[in-house]
């Protein structure tokens, strides 16, 4: 395989870390995965799971900024896996590479075959994800790597969440970055397994539609859900992103739940 021709490496956080991804196909990892990975606030060793973690871009944004978190980077695709077991392969990262993992496995496996994976019950501090995005309205991509990235199904909030409440412990974090229309299925899906949900919508400038929505919550709280003040990628005018979102995006600040 020709690499320079298959696949790149891609600097994060400002070239303090790196990551392999294929060129063309499959799902290139971007800002989403830098907001998720923001999510993310510890001041003590943590234990992290990034599901549908793809080449693990999020997870490792997370453990390049925390350096006592342990991550484990989840990922159904034989493929995104690959990638990122090359990706913790890299001289570059040789400071994540002690505290990583890939876990090659479907996110909704359930009991002991979920567990057999290496997915335990009430083990993770943090779990983090970026789900498939696309409904079956939306126009399919003819690239297969890409197309399963992100397709979505009916219950795909429902599974998902349903194997984080299992495999976090109780007061653990749920953080996420969906589409802001799917903010009922993240709802329902939460139900009684987590509370406390932290909700902002993400804007590209003031006056325009919300794009992302960020949602936090934590399991087995009862306290009711919130929506924080709306995140503007740039300013009015121009296309650099405002000075927090830069932030956010280079590993420089968390975005910090207003309820800790």
């Amino acid at each position: 395989m020709d690499r320079a021709i298959s696949e790149t490496v891609d600097a994060f956080h400002r070239g303090q870390f790196f990551l392999v991804q294929p060129r063309d196909g499959g799902h290139r990892a971007g800002m989403d995965a830098m907001l998720l990975a923001a999510l993310v606030d510890a001041d003590r060793p943590v234990r992290v799971a990034d599901l549908g973690a793809g080449a693990g871009a999020a997870g490792l944004a997370v453990a390049a900024r925390l350096v006592a978190a342990e991550v484990v980077l989840v990922e159904r695709s034989a493929e995104m896996a690959h990638y990122a077991r090359r990706t913790l392969a890299l001289d570059e990262n040789a400071f994540l590479a002690a505290r990583a993992q890939v876990i090659e496995a479907d996110v909704t496996l359930r009991g002991k075959a979920r567990i057999a994976a290496g997915l335990l019950d009430d083990h993770f501090h943090h779990v983090i994800m970026n789900p498939p995005f696309n409904d079956g309205r939306d126009r399919k991509t003819p690239d297969a790597l890409k197309a399963e990235a992100h397709a979505m199904t009916d219950d795909l909030f429902e599974s998902w969440i349903r194997t984080a409440g299992a495999i976090m412990v109780p007061g653990g974090q749920l953080s996420l970055i969906a589409r802001p229309q799917s903010v009922g299925d993240i709802l329902a899906a939460c139900g009684k397994r987590f509370g406390g949900l932290e909700l902002t919508l993400v804007h590209p400038r003031p006056g325009e539609d919300a794009i992302r929505l960020l949602v936090t919550a934590i399991k087995g709280s009862r306290a009711r859900a919130r929506f924080r003040a709306p995140l503007f990628m740039h300013a009015d005018e121009g296309h650099a992103f405002s000075p927090f979102v830069d932030d956010l995006n280079n590993g420089r600040a968390a975005y910090r739940r207003t309820s800790r």
